[in-house]
């Protein structure tokens, strides 16, 4: 195989969310794995709701993410090559004009239903004479316009579903231009893939019946077409759809939590397939593992709760080297905390406990306990301190289990659990803990 050429296409209308970027992925890890391009295309044709903020947001978050590409371009600069196509599909008779209003289609389609037809428009637009069609514009309406479908059968072999046989009889004849003039995304997209020579389409399977009339537009245009891949769509752990919840599982929205890019890419790239969900590194090392093969059927199931465990697992074994710039404290306090967080911002918390002065919480019956143990600690805290302090505790007050062991941790750090009380002590040192164990603010 020659190498691949992909692209990403997302709309400059609002966020990029797990859903799409999902998308992206797939894209980037196929071309990874075969040393192919990857190319990012912006789709704002909708200039009313298009904007500059939102375009730089999706390529800030494919950024963070770690994707690169080799070429992009946005659509809103390619009108010219839209028109050029429409005008050739025009002559050759498969693009006209239609000037029925929302309601006459509405009509139209519960007439069809009653009479037991499927909904597809009935192509009455291909009768009208030049005497009608004035008539229409002299009553101020201006025209959509449908691509016609031939009404035979589409078929390719899908990388994902196999076979795929698509009867164009059953489908209206799609709309490609509006009423206003402006291009929906159909026919920018099929140009678009033609010039830039897009080998692969690779997308969510809510556009496998899309694909049938796209491979009627490519081959209406030119000689080339791309192959097709359709993965499954993403759901909630729930197995419901993610729609309404997209919002809070935007890039922004997760990076504001503080998940890091690779847990996101990992459980993206892993969900729905035969691989284990793991984490991988890099996006790199992602792409040595993608394969369509393993691309299951059902759809793939997004569960936060992995994305928080693939989160701790990868900070988890994060040197400081990667997180010194986003992290207070020094190479041991990190080192020691790193196992105890979820988040890069469960740092702040630990912080607030070794590096700041704080008082910890020391029961009215704890309070002898405790102070005998302050008495004990040595000025200098060596590795052997604190099992030298536990070993002296358990055989001067016959406290054992979690009596011995809960007072000194909520008196050291205010928290029930945590690090190992050995490291901590270490971190804190042993005027602070000292002071700590006596009730003082230190």
């Amino acid at each position: 195989m020659t190498a691949p050429i992909v692209r990403f296409a997302p709309s400059p209308t609002g966020k990029l969310h797990v859903g799409n970027v999902r998308t992206a992925l797939m894209n980037v890890l196929f071309a990874q794995s075969q040393g192919g391009t990857f190319v990012l295309r912006i789709d704002d044709t909708d200039v009313e709701r298009s904007t500059a903020e939102y375009e730089q947001g999706i390529r800030d978050d494919l950024t963070w993410l770690g994707v690169s590409w080799g070429k992009t371009f946005k659509q809103s600069e390619r009108f010219d090559m839209y028109d050029e196509a429409r005008d050739k599909l025009i002559a050759a008779g498969l693009l006209y004009p239609c000037y029925e209003t929302s309601d006459e289609l509405d009509r139209q389609r519960k007439l069809q239903r009653v009479a037991g037809k499927p909904p597809i428009y009935n192509r009455a637009a291909l009768d009208l004479t030049a005497e009608q069609k004035s008539a229409y514009e002299a009553e101020g309406r201006t025209p959509h316009w449908r691509f016609k479908l031939s009404g035979g059968t589409v078929t390719w072999t899908d990388l994902v579903r196999g076979e795929q046989s698509i009867d164009m009889s059953s489908l209206s004849d799609p709309v490609l231009i509006r009423g206003d003039g402006s291009y929906l995304y159909t026919l920018p997209s099929v140009v678009d893939d033609i010039e830039a020579q897009i080998t692969h389409v690779i997308r969510g399977e809510d556009h496998v019946t899309n694909s049938g009339a796209q491979i009627e537009i490519f081959r209406a245009l030119s000689d080339h077409c791309p192959e097709f891949a359709h993965t499954p769509l993403l759901v909630g752990a729930d197995g419901k759809s993610l729609s309404k919840r997209i919002g809070s599982l935007s890039m922004g929205e997760l990076r504001q939590q503080g998940i890091e890019p690779m847990a996101i890419a990992s459980l993206l790239c892993k969900i729905g397939t035969s691989d284990a969900v793991e984490i991988r590194t890099s996006l790199q090392d992602l792409g040595k593992e993608f394969s369509f093969s393993k691309v299951g059927r059902a759809p793939a199931r997004f569960d936060e709760k992995d994305l928080i465990s693939l989160n701790a697992k990868l900070l988890h074994d994060t040197p400081y080297a990667d997180v010194k710039d986003r992290v207070p404290g020094d190479e041991p306090f990190w080192n020691i905390v790193r196992a105890n967080i979820e988040k890069i911002s469960d740092v702040d918390e630990w912080a607030e406990i070794v590096l700041k002065p704080m008082s910890g919480t020391i029961a009215e019956d704890d309070k002898d306990f405790c102070e005998a143990a302050a008495n004990f600690l040595p000025d200098s805290v060596t590795a052997e301190t604190w099992s030298a302090l536990i070993a002296h505790l358990k055989e001067t007050t016959s406290r054992k289990g979690k009596t011995l062991f809960m007072p000194l941790r909520l008196a050291l750090t205010g928290q029930q659990h945590g690090p190992s009380m050995d490291d901590m002590l270490h971190l804190l040192g042993a005027e602070k803990a000292q002071a700590r164990l006596r009730g003082e603010v230190a």
